[in-house]
């Protein structure tokens, strides 16, 4: 349900947000590791969780769960986009409802928070009230105001690649590249400068499993862009073609694919399993470290 804020609650959320929104992800990129982003679903129909955090209350706990298991951003969304079909369209009115008591109490955990979103409308009332990155999963291509808000306000922006239909027989690392430069076009005619943007090769999004595979096992080609990639492979589809499972029981083949990727230059995966992600890439770091200075 909606929760109205008097005009003093409003300043006060908007003054708590922690960050410069043009200066927190760019300074998290400069760590030198891969960056986790934990995915927190305020809806009643994700594929993923089966809208086990749409109640607000259990919501705001489990976005403070992954900022103590290590998360570097929390991702919120409010409109499943269900990459695997049958998605129900959700009213720019609704969306707002669903995040209204829940985007400004997980903005005051203090971690870069970044809104899930195709429309310009919800990217404005949760950059205003605590949101400092937007997420779009149409790359700035769905919502014909999006590229002049990220603009205006000065914030950065994932860029997804996605396509209304999945076609098995196009090249799709090259359908990929076309819908990148189309993004950075648009992007740059609105003003929205090259260092705020990241590149997402949406796996699962307008791709067959096999097209996932193939954008996973080709990822560095979309470096030609010189820009940071992210990669959400969390317990997608593609998963269960290779060992049958449910979305819940692909921890293992998330794991995998995002070792991977950061393995191939990703800069940022996007995960519902956070600890174990995070153990996972800190391992993997100590492993690799320890080998280079045996070698020295």
């Amino acid at each position: 349900m909606a929760v109205s804020q008097s005009a003093s609650d409003k300043d006060e959320t908007r003054q708590s947000a922690p960050f410069a929104a043009s200066h927190s992800l760019a300074a998290l990129l400069t760590l030198g590791r891969p960056l986790v982003m934990g995915i927190l679903n305020v809806t009643p129909d994700s594929f993923s969780d089966g809208g086990q955090f749409f109640d607000p209350a259990h919501a705001i706990t489990h976005a403070g769960e992954m900022a103590e298991q290590g998360a570097d951003i929390l991702d919120i969304g409010a409109e499943s986009t269900r990459p695997y079909g049958n998605a129900r369209p959700v009213s720019a009115e609704d969306e707002l409802a669903r995040l209204k008591p829940v985007l400004p109490a997980v903005a005051k955990l203090g971690l870069p928070l970044s809104i899930d979103t195709v429309k310009a409308k919800v990217a404005e009332w949760a950059l205003d009230y605590g949101a400092s990155i937007v997420n779009d999963v149409w790359g700035l291509q769905h919502d014909p105001g999006m590229a002049a808000l990220v603009a205006k306000r000065g914030v950065p922006v994932v860029a997804m690649h996605n396509r209304e239909t999945v076609d098995e027989s196009i090249d799709i690392v090259a359908d990929v590249i076309d819908f990148f430069a189309r993004t950075l076009e648009i992007a740059s005619q609105a003003g929205i400068p090259r260092e705020m943007i990241v590149l997402d090769p949406g796996i699962g999004f307008g791709k067959t499993p096999e097209q996932s595979i193939i954008c996973l096992a080709r990822l560095a080609e979309f470096k030609r862009f010189g820009l940071p990639l992210l990669v959400g492979a969390s317990r997608k589809r593609f998963i269960n073609t290779i060992t049958p499972s449910a979305p819940g029981e692909r921890i293992g083949g998330s794991i995998a694919s995002h070792l991977i990727a950061v393995a191939n230059s990703a800069s940022i995966v996007r995960v519902h399993d956070v600890a174990e992600t995070v153990q996972a890439l800190r391992v993997t770091s100590a492993i690799a470290a320890a080998g280079k200075e045996d070698r020295q």
